[in-house]
């Protein structure tokens, strides 16, 4: 084995550990719970986002804990689903409005503001706040993904 490939091979292992590291604590990043006390997303479902379009209220007696908070859902189903791949439905930037993330700061959100864009689900702290990110959706979710966990130091 040459010096280049084992070079290499060392090279490739740090960016993965690396990747994984940076992915485990972004995933622990914490989580806006809102108006209600360690409940995510004012206790709305966050698979209804997917599968019913729109804001459902999740049920108090179907939760799941995940990510340090409890996550409620209108079904048993979607419980299933969230616990199957808690990332595919949790909102962006945990659960902090988008766009505030977008300009480098954090602020609360309601469930009624909402977009789910290439799959993910964003969150604003109103629907005229929503508009204004919508102007520039593509830009502002690189904005906040470059200042996403940054901002909550």
């Amino acid at each position: 084995m040459t010096a280049t490939f084992r070079h290499c091979l060392a090279t490739l292992a740090a960016f993965f550990a690396l990747t994984f590291a940076v992915a485990a604590w972004a995933a622990q990043a914490p989580v806006f719970t809102g108006s209600i006390p360690g409940v995510a997303i004012n206790g709305y479902d966050p698979v209804a986002y997917f599968t019913d379009a729109k804001p459902v209220a999740g049920d108090a007696a179907i939760t799941a804990e995940w990510n340090g908070v409890t996550w409620q859902f209108a079904s048993e189903a979607n419980k299933n689903a969230f616990l199957a791949d808690p990332a595919r439905y949790a909102p962006q930037y945990g659960g902090y409005c988008a766009w505030a993330v977008s300009k480098g700061y954090t602020a609360k959100t309601e469930p009624e503001a909402w977009s789910v864009v290439n799959g993910k689900l964003y969150l604003n702290y109103s629907t005229g706040v929503r508009s204004q990110w919508q102007q520039d959706t593509a830009g502002n979710i690189t904005k906040g993904d470059a200042n996403w966990p940054k901002v909550l130091e």
